[in-house]
């Protein structure tokens, strides 16, 4: 691949959770050229979206970095027992699909709050599925876990989204100029989650239609607390910058750990260099309704 480093290299987890500093960038990922650059152009622009922005003011902004996203189609009875009640699998082809997706963030901020001391740069690793919400039929991401190197982050997201995070040690390190080693091992979880990964864009844009489109053109993500009840958070960003990627997976005991079994198959790649995410406040979903019982017949009283 290009590097001196071997994958033994990401071996070492005793090491407190940091982001080596990956600035300036390498030249082959050029900043890219065209489309909206501040808040009002990226909330302004919307045509590519499914559905309209939602009224009320965004919540929380953030920027992904270096993000690769990894997919494998699996049959969607295997998602189905997997979801909450009230959920669907989302299929393409006939298959549901599962992302893996490393990156790091930065430019963390609330709406009209200054940036959060101590979290506002770290890695985080998802594994993801996708998902419609049948009493809208709109389609979302519902991810099966969150794992973060930042132990504020995760409690703020586990409080205010109500999703599956989990506080890992992490590390990710430009090995190259166009290389990135990434690790991650949960923190206090009685089933092992590692992962270790390399991954690098290939520099050639990747096509934006079918397939790419149906993966990466989500604008909501959808949760569920402990008693079932179901929540929908709008997202908004510009469509993703998609670049053809390689990767390398060494160790990755995340489906494992929340019960899915990957196809033993190269799944699909793709890098994205970076991309500002905007996240509305959830909210609450109908429950299904439940069909009422007919009124009882009375029993005749003996004569």
């Amino acid at each position: 691949m290009g590097s001196e480093k071997s994958m033994n290299d990401l071996g070492n987890f005793d090491d407190s959770s940091h982001l080596q500093p990956l600035n300036p960038r390498s030249l082959f990922m050029q900043p890219s050229t065209s489309g909206p650059d501040d808040v009002q152009d990226i909330l302004a622009a919307t045509s590519h979206r499914p559905w309209p922005l939602p009224n009320t003011h965004w919540t929380m902004t953030q920027r992904w970095n270096d993000l690769l996203f990894a997919h494998w189609p699996v049959p969607a009875a295997q998602i189905t027992p997997l979801l909450p009640a009230n959920l669907t699998a989302d299929t393409f082809d006939g298959s549901a699909w599962v992302g893996i997706v490393p990156f790091w963030m930065d430019q963390i901020r609330m709406h009209r709050l200054p940036a959060i001391p101590g979290a506002n740069r770290f890695p985080e690793l998802n594994l993801r599925t996708y998902v419609r919400e049948p009493h809208s039929n709109l389609g979302g991401v519902y991810f099966f876990s969150l794992d973060a190197g930042n132990p504020l982050a995760v409690a703020m997201a586990r409080i205010f989204f109500k999703l599956p995070y989990y506080w890992s040690k992490m590390r990710i390190d430009h090995c190259d100029n166009r290389e990135f080693c990434y690790s991650s091992q949960r923190r206090f979880a009685k089933t092992p989650a590692k992962f270790r990964a390399r991954y690098r864009s290939l520099g050639q844009a990747s096509d934006k239609q079918g397939l790419e489109q149906f993966l990466t053109d989500r604008y909501a993500l959808y949760t569920a607390d402990p008693s079932g009840a179901l929540f929908k958070g709008n997202i908004h960003h510009l469509p993703w910058p998609l670049e053809r990627a390689e990767a390398e997976f060494e160790l990755n005991d995340l489906p494992a750990a929340h019960g899915i079994h990957l196809p033993d198959t190269p799944p699909l790649l793709h890098y994205s260099r970076e991309l500002v995410v905007y996240i509305w406040a959830l909210e609450p979903l109908p429950l299904p309704k439940l069909k009422t019982a007919a009124a009882p017949v009375p029993v005749p009283k003996p004569l």
